[in-house]
């Protein structure tokens, strides 16, 4: 199971710089990030080397963050590697929250990082089916 941080911000200018700026001035790497915005505000979503680190320097730093569990699902870089994973889990009866992209380093594949309702539960399921979770 993968950590993710998810930051609440305030939609405009310098605010994703300002969260970057605490990221690296505390040696935390970005490995993987979505950002969703409305009007006002916005939710970016991260994995990062230290996440708990994340999480404390950035709310030192006046953000609101929480932690939760995600998925990493490693899979090949070919064309339908990403649709035979959610035919996968269509046909388990897992609905999917969200999904976004990151890779690996040590092997240089793609991996997905997925959040769904009972991560645990998705997790094995994605495992019994061939997939290679981190």
């Amino acid at each position: 199971m993968i950590k993710q941080l998810s930051i609440y911000s305030e939609n405009k200018k310098g605010t994703m710089m300002e969260i970057t700026n605490v990221l690296t001035g505390n040696n935390i790497n970005i490995w993987g990030s979505v950002t969703n915005d409305s009007a006002e505000f916005g939710i970016i979503r991260m994995v990062v080397s230290d996440p708990e680190l994340a999480k404390e320097k950035l709310e030192e730093a006046g953000f609101f963050c929480r932690l939760c569990n995600v998925i990493g699902v490693e899979m090949a870089d070919e064309v339908g590697a990403l649709n035979r994973l959610l035919k996968t889990l269509f046909e388990s009866n897992i609905n999917v929250d969200y999904i976004y992209l990151s890779f690996n380093r040590d092997s240089s594949l793609p991996v997905q990082i997925l959040h769904a309702q009972d991560a645990p539960e998705v997790e094995e399921c994605i495992r019994a089916k061939g997939f290679r979770v981190l």
